[in-house]
């Protein structure tokens, strides 16, 4: 069953499928390892969203590293943006010293990972680098720089893939473009 069938409130338009998802994250993977030969990054997701993503990156990089986990609130509601960013969960480690990779799902306005950046910028990193799935630069309040992306996307609400709406759609294995239906 498509999606769409299974979803009332929200029309799903298809934007990547998995296979995509896998061939990108396997590329992105190569350039993470050759990028970080012999010196075991911490890469730290940002959760929710970033952890079907994480979970896969982890899996195409041939290097050894670690993982942790940072927890943000950016949104009011699942949608609409809230102006500030809020640590709900900080890192496990001390990132003093390491090299340190921040997956994100996706980057918008960049007033999150601008947040993160500042943090862990104070922390003295060996080097702090941003892997995102999804760039989405037409909403960029931020300039943030991102070494590693999977994807451009338009500036148009997606979710699927770990990405959603009010924690609905995470389940979803492709990227979907979603829009309110008319009439609501």
């Amino acid at each position: 069953m498509e999606p769409e069938d299974r979803m009332t409130d929200h029309a799903l338009k298809p934007l990547f499928g998995r296979a995509q998802l896998d061939a990108r994250i396997a590329e992105l993977g190569q350039e993470i390892s050759t990028l970080y030969r012999g010196r075991n990054p911490l890469l730290v997701a940002i959760l929710k969203g970033s952890f079907m993503f994480l979970a896969d990156l982890c899996r195409a990089i041939d290097e050894p590293h670690e993982v942790d986990f940072v927890a943000t609130e950016a949104y009011i509601h699942g949608r609409v943006s809230a102006g500030h960013v809020r640590l709900l969960k900080d890192t496990d480690v001390d990132i003093a010293g390491r090299d340190v990779l921040i997956v994100e799902d996706i980057v918008d306005s960049g007033r999150t990972l601008s947040k993160i950046c500042q943090l862990f910028g104070a922390r003295n990193p060996a080097s702090l680098r941003v892997a995102t799935l999804l760039d989405k630069p037409e909403r960029r309040e931020v300039e943030i720089p991102v070494t590693f992306v999977g994807f451009h996307v338009p500036d148009e609400f997606v979710v699927g893939y770990g990405l959603d709406l009010a924690e609905q759609y995470r389940h979803l294995d492709g990227i979907y473009i979603c829009r309110v239906e008319d009439g609501e």
